[in-house]
C-alpha cells in the first residue's frame, strides 16, 4: 500500500462517527456538558502520544505495534503486558463497538434485536478481513465516504441552530440528576470522560499495524499517523461541540440512554434515518479495519513464537490466495464474538483504561528509546522531547487518578487491566523465558541488538 491507503485503514479503524455516536454518547451520560472539555482535554492529550507513536514506528514499522516496542526498548516483560492488554483490548474494542450497532439500525429496521445484530456484524466484518489488504482499503475507504457524510449532517443541525454558547458548556458543564435536574458535572465525571475520549481518538497509532504492507515505511508512517489524529480531532470534536451547543432541550438530549441519537432525533423522521444509516455504515466500516489490526497483531506474536508450538503454527499461517493472516483473524473474531456478552458501559470502561495503560508505556518506551539509541534508525524524530512525553505522562497520571476516584467503575477497569498486564508478564517468566525461542521479529526476520539497548531479547 501507499500512504493514502494505510490512512484510509487507520481512520475507518478510529470510525469518527461511530466515536462519536457510541463513545460520544457514553462521554456525555458520565460527563454531561463537560463532554466537551474532556474532548478537548484527550486531544491535547493525544498529540504527544502520536509524536511518540510516530518515533517508534518509524524505528520499528512491525505489525506487532506497542508491543514491539515495549519488548524492543523497555523487555520482554513490559512487551508481554502490552501484549495481553492489546489481545484482550482489541476483543472488547471491536465488542463495543458492535454493540452500537442495533441502535442506530434500529431506526431503518424498527425491532432488530441488539445482540444477534451485533454478532452479525462480528462475523461480517471478520470475513471481509480475511481478504487482500488492499481490497480493504478500497471498501473502508468507500464507507469512510458515508460516514463522514453523516458527521457532516450532524455538525450542520447543532452549529446551524445554536441554543446555547461553547463558553457556558465548557465553563459551567453539566449534566442531568436522577430525579431529571441540571447540576455541575463533577471533576472526577470529566476525569472518566477523558479516558472515553481518548478512547474515541484511539486507533491512529494502528498505522503500525499496517507497516509491513506499507511502501516506505519508515518514512512514510509518521505522517500517516499524525495526519489520521488531525482527521480523528477535527471529525469527532466539532460534532460534539454542535450536539451541545445545538440541542434545543439540553435536560432531554443530556437525560438520554443514547443523547445524540435524541438530538439527531430533531432533525426529524428522514434525517434520523438518514443519519442512523450512515452511522450503521460507520460502524461496520470500524468492524472491519480493527479486524484487521487485531488479525494482524496476534499474527505478530506468533511469528515471534509467544505461545506454544501448535498455536504459533496456526495463528502465524498465511491466506495462500488473499497472504492475510486468515486464522488470527478468525480468533479475534471468536473472541470479540464473546466479549459481546457483556455490558457495554462496562466494555467502554474496560477498554478506555488499557488503552491509558498502553499509551503509558509507548510514551515511556520513547523516552528510553531516545536515551538507549534503541529508537535512532528511525526517519522520523517527536519535537519537544522529552518534555512533550513527560507532559503527557502527567497527564494520563491525571487520567489514572480520576479512574482511581471512581468506586463503580473507574477502580473496577483499573484493577482488571492490572491484572490482566501481570498475568501477562507472569506468563513471559513462567512460560516463555524458560523455553528461550521468543524473539521480535520484523518482515526480513529477527530484530537485530543496537548498541545501549536495554531489552535482553530472545
Amino acid at each position: 500500500m501507499r500512504r493514502l491507503g494505510a490512512l484510509l485503514l487507520t481512520v475507518s479503524g478510529i470510525t469518527p462517527a461511530a466515536s462519536v455516536f457510541v463513545i460520544g454518547s457514553a462521554v456525555i451520560v458520565q460527563a454531561g456538558t463537560g463532554a466537551l472539555v474532556a474532548f478537548f482535554a484527550a486531544a491535547i492529550i493525544c498529540v504527544p502520544v502520536a509524536f511518540a507513536y510516530a518515533e517508534l514506528s518509524s524505528a520499528f514499522p512491525i505489525t506487532g505495534a506497542e508491543y514491539t516496542f515495549l519488548g524492543r526498548v523497555l523487555g520482554p516483560s513490559w512487551g508481554f503486558m502490552a501484549l495481553g492488554l492489546n489481545v484482550i483490548g482489541g476483543a472488547l474494542s471491536q465488542a463495543v463497538t458492535a454493540l452500537g450497532l442495533a441502535a442506530y439500525l434500529g431506526v431503518v429496521i424498527p425491532g432488530i434485536p441488539g445482540l444477534p445484530a451485533a454478532l452479525a456484524a462480528v462475523g461480517l466484518s471478520t470475513a471481509v478481513a480475511v481478504l487482500n489488504i488492499r481490497t480493504n482499503a478500497v471498501v473502508t475507504g468507500l464507507f469512510l465516504a458515508a460516514e463522514l457524510l453523516a458527521l457532516a449532517a450532524v455538525t450542520s443541525l447543532g452549529l446551524f441552530h445554536e441554543h446555547r454558547s461553547i463558553a457556558s458548556a465548557v465553563i459551567h458543564p453539566a449534566a442531568v440528576s436522577a430525579a431529571g435536574l441540571l447540576h455541575p458535572t463533577s471533576m472526577t465525571a470529566i476525569g472518566l470522560g477523558t479516558a472515553g475520549a481518548i478512547y474515541a481518538y484511539n486507533g491512529f497509532g494502528g498505522a503500525v499495524s499496517f507497516g509491513e504492507e506499507l511502501k516506505e515505511a519508515r518514512r512514510s508512517i509518521s505522517g500517516v499517523i499524525l495526519a489520521a489524529l488531525a482527521i480523528a480531532v477535527f471529525w469527532e470534536a466539532i460534532p460534539m461541540i454542535a450536539v451541545v451547543v445545538g440541542a434545543p432541550d439540553l435536560k432531554v438530549v443530556l437525560a438520554a440512554p443514547s443523547p445524540i441519537s435524541a438530538f439527531v432525533a430533531a432533525g426529524g423522521a428522514w434525517f434520523s434515518k438518514a443519519v442512523s444509516l450512515g452511522v450503521a455504515f460507520a460502524i461496520v466500516n470500524a468492524m472491519i479495519a480493527l479486524a484487521l489490526t487485531n488479525a494482524r497483531y496476534l499474527y505478530a506474536t506468533a511469528r515471534d513464537q509467544a505461545w506454544p508450538t501448535l498455536l504459533n503454527n496456526a495463528l502465524g499461517a498465511t491466506h495462500r490466495r488473499f497472504r492475510s493472516p486468515h486464522i488470527a483473524t478468525l480468533v479475534m473474531g471468536v473472541l470479540s464474538a464473546i466479549a459481546c456478552l457483556l455490558r457495554l458501559r462496562l466494555l467502554v470502561v474496560l477498554t478506555a483504561t488499557s488503552i491509558v495503560f498502553v499509551y503509558i508505556g509507548v510514551m515511556a518506551a520513547a523516552l528510553v528509546g531516545r536515551r538507549t539509541g534503541s529508537t535512532l534508525q528511525g526517519a522520523y524524530r517527536a519535537p519537544w522531547q522529552p518534555w512533550a512525553s513527560v507532559l503527557g505522562l502527567i497527564a494520563l497520571g491525571g487520567v489514572v487518578a480520576a479512574d482511581l476516584a471512581d468506586p463503580e467503575v473507574g477502580r473496577l477497569g483499573l484493577a482488571a487491566n492490572v491484572v490482566v498486564s501481570l498475568a501477562f508478564a507472569g506468563y513471559y517468566w513462567l512460560f516463555v523465558r524458560p523455553r528461550g525461542v521468543w524473539r521480535l521479529t520484523g518482515a526480513d526476520g529477527p530484530l537485530t541488538s543496537e548498541p545501549g539497548e536495554r531489552a535482553a531479547l530472545g
